[in-house]
């Protein structure tokens, strides 16, 4: 079954892995999710799509729930 994330649920993202030397994809998963720079941190919708980007990505970014 697929967990149902309600829409006043977020999660912290961290970029802690710079974004130069990687593919196109990454850098713009990254730029999608808000992070511009290293260490930097944004809160977003805890959504399936959200999900999906940050596990494209899981090697650059640090996750923790809000």
């Amino acid at each position: 079954m697929v967990k149902q994330s309600s829409p006043d649920k977020t999660v912290k993202v961290t970029l802690v892995k710079s974004v130069h030397g990687q593919i196109h994809r990454h850098r713009a998963t990254a730029r999608g999710l808000g992070l511009r720079r290293m260490h930097q941190t944004v809160q977003v919708a805890d959504t399936a799509e959200i999900r999906g980007m940050i596990n494209a990505s899981r090697h650059l970014f640090r996750v923790e729930e809000a």
